[in-house]
């Protein structure tokens, strides 16, 4: 009994020298964001497609404080309606600062990013306008790692801000500021991080 109790607390002395190490000054961290959702509309001969792809990848500058970039499609809708398709989709650019804190396995961070977005809308093939988005986000969150290489995360929205403007090509801009804080337990977003 003496020796399985021994192994496990070595065992776990080793899981948390190796998790520690996931975090460190010159590590890499791979991610990013997947998305897709389809609904259709029952009374009218139609159906909405979104989805989103946005790889990350971040650099240790330091121990438990990473920086990087995400880059990718955001918000690509496709509405098919009575032979009528409109499509919206938008180039995204989101650098990011992560800071960690925590020992052993289970870790908080915080993330400052800057989402920036531009895109256009199409009907029938045709532009009709142009979209542009800049913003602000805080955002808690808490990763667990399983493994050196692998962190499994789970965070809020947080503080936000953000400017977007929409611009028809036959004129007429509208342009929205928002701010809010969402802290949303019910709804959080889950991810997998990949540590090199």
């Amino acid at each position: 009994m003496k020796k399985v109790l021994l192994t496990l607390i070595a065992g776990l002395g080793f899981g948390m020298v190796v998790n520690a190490q996931s975090t460190d000054k010159g590590a890499v961290m791979l991610g990013g964001n997947v998305s897709y959702e389809y609904s259709n509309v029952v009374d009218v001969d139609g159906n909405t497609q979104t989805y989103s792809i946005i790889p990350q990848i971040g650099y240790f500058v330091k121990d438990n404080l990473a920086l990087g970039l995400g880059i990718g499609y955001l918000g690509g809708t496709e509405v098919d309606q009575q032979d009528i398709k409109s499509t919206i989709g938008e180039f995204t650019v989101a650098p990011f600062l992560r800071q960690y804190a925590g020992h052993g396995p289970l870790k908080f961070f915080g993330q400052v990013s800057v989402p920036m977005g531009w895109g256009n809308a199409k009907v029938d093939g045709t532009e009709v306008g142009t979209s542009e988005r800049y913003g602000v986000a805080i955002s808690p969150g808490v990763a667990y790692f399983p493994s050196s290489k692998i962190g499994i995360e789970m965070s809020v929205k947080g503080l936000y801000y953000e400017y977007s403007s929409v611009g028809a090509t036959n004129g007429g801009d509208v342009a929205t500021n928002s701010f809010g804080l969402n802290a949303n337990s019910w709804a959080p977003s889950i991810g997998v991080n990949f540590y090199f």
